[in-house]
């Protein structure tokens, strides 16, 4: 298999739109293979920027191996923010165990030291049913504190160190048994993706929820003023027009699809494949360890 990690994204991009420059690490990823026995059944992250498609794939993934997701998103967190956040429909999760969904409500303190001890949880009573872990998401952070196990200290998860800045040389070696996909995805491709995601969006149902949310949590609630919540509350208030809003969210959802591709591309650990060879790939690798 070809693989290339500074391609993963048409190279990258950093948020003002230039290419990330190589860094100087080495590719530690050794990848999985159909042929490798685990003692213990791996933990599967299928990773990638907001609107790349991970959620279909981790779906039809977990059915056909019997596994159970863990959102690795810290939107999806929210409860009652359901449509904004793009969270898989109740049709969509059907036959699949889901967590990481409606933890807090919206503008409560949740942290990345609170997700970390979620997600190793969740992961211990789906191996105890004998199931696959799948942790599928775009956050970073989250993915890095559990996959590089992460140590926090204090009442607040605060960990020693600016996470921002973090590079290769801070990502030392995976604490425990993981198989790691990121969706490699060219930008054209991407932003069809998203334009067409806020189009569907972008319907009665989600301005029922937009107005619900501002009844029940008001205005000022951090959670609202970020991502689809902020412009369709505009477009509704007539401050925007219908284009105009969408337009919004979509360069919203571009830059963070950026930023995250950014945070990605550091990690030497991701084995970064086409959307549509993850399946295949994926299944083979973890129908042997069951074997």
């Amino acid at each position: 298999m070809t693989y290339n990690r500074d391609n993963a994204f048409s190279g990258a991009f950093a948020t003002n739109g230039e290419q990330v420059s190589k860094e100087p690490c080495n590719d530690r990823r050794d990848e999985a293979s159909p042929e490798k026995h685990y003692s213990v059944a791996p933990v599967l992250v299928i990773l990638g920027p907001t609107g790349s498609g991970k959620t279909g794939v981790s779906i039809k993934i977990a059915k056909a191996i019997g596994g159970e997701i863990i959102s690795a998103d810290s939107r999806a967190i929210y409860k009652k923010m359901d449509i904004g956040t793009a969270k898989p429909t109740k049709e969509e999760q059907q036959g699949v165990v889901h967590y990481g969904f409606d933890l807090v409500e919206p503008g409560e303190r949740f942290t990345v030291a609170d997700w970390k001890k979620f997600a190793e949880q969740k992961i211990d009573q789906i191996r105890a049913k004998s199931k696959i872990p799948i942790i599928v998401g775009g956050t970073g952070l989250y993915i890095d504190a559990l996959i590089y196990d992460y140590h926090f200290k204090g009442p607040t998860g605060a960990k020693i160190g600016d996470f921002e800045q973090k590079t290769c040389s801070d990502r030392q070696e995976i604490k425990g048994n993981y198989i790691i996909i990121g969706v490699k995805c060219q930008p054209d491709e991407l932003r069809s993706r998203l334009k067409a995601r806020i189009d569907q969006m972008f319907r009665p149902e989600l301005y029922d929820e937009v107005r619900s949310l501002v009844d029940m949590y008001g205005w000022d609630s951090g959670a609202m003023k970020s991502d689809i919540y902020e412009f369709v509350w505009k477009y509704l208030q007539g401050e925007l027009s219908l284009e105009e809003a969408k337009e919004k969210c979509f360069y919203k959802d571009w830059h963070l699809a950026k930023r995250q591709m950014t945070w990605f591309k550091r990690n030497p650990d991701i084995l970064w494949m086409d959307l549509e060879k993850i399946y295949p790939y994926v299944t083979k690798v973890l129908n042997n360890t069951q074997q």
